[in-house]
């Protein structure tokens, strides 16, 4: 579910990368290994805060992977002041879309599979676009008001209280 793909050809802004793994970072965490430049995972995105990949399998035909770059546990391990850090998931996952051409951010579908429904505990924001393509499958792993996965508004209203 929560993988990576390094195949095909995107809108790149790779303002800084990681030459040095050091605070934040989690040997074992698949994730913080491709923020770290150890994986050959092209990063669409990539500052001090949150990088940016594709999900090795897609469930839609933009499936992203928003991510902080230093290692933050899942979406049950945030507190209030994890509130920017998402919000911030959210924004970068929006300009991603936007440079690759998709513009109509009602069809698309921002969330978080909420523990233990999540393959790699490093927090990470699905971003799918357009959400309306997604396949029977996708729709049920990335379900709307279901018990493992929560949108990005309903993880910030969540943390907010």
């Amino acid at each position: 579910m929560a993988e990576v793909e390094a195949t095909q050809a995107a809108q790149v802004d790779v303002s800084k990368t990681n030459s040095v793994p050091g605070e934040g970072y989690d040997k074992k965490c698949i994730f913080c290994k491709i923020v770290n430049n150890e994986m050959s995972t092209e990063l669409l995105h990539s500052d001090d805060e949150v990088s940016c990949f594709r999900d090795i399998k897609p469930g839609a035909p933009h499936h992203y992977l928003v991510v902080p770059t230093k290692h933050v546990g899942n979406c049950k391990s945030l507190t209030k002041e994890h509130v920017p850090l998402v919000k911030q998931l959210v924004e970068t996952g929006k300009e991603i879309l936007q440079k690759n051409n998709i513009t109509d951010l009602t069809d698309v579908r921002f969330g978080f599979h909420w523990p233990p429904f999540c393959s790699v505990t490093h927090l990470h924001l699905h971003v799918l676009a357009p959400a309306s393509q997604m396949g029977f499958t996708s729709r049920l792993f990335y379900k709307l008001n279901s018990y493992w996965f929560i949108t990005a508004d309903q993880l910030i209203e969540l943390l907010s209280y």
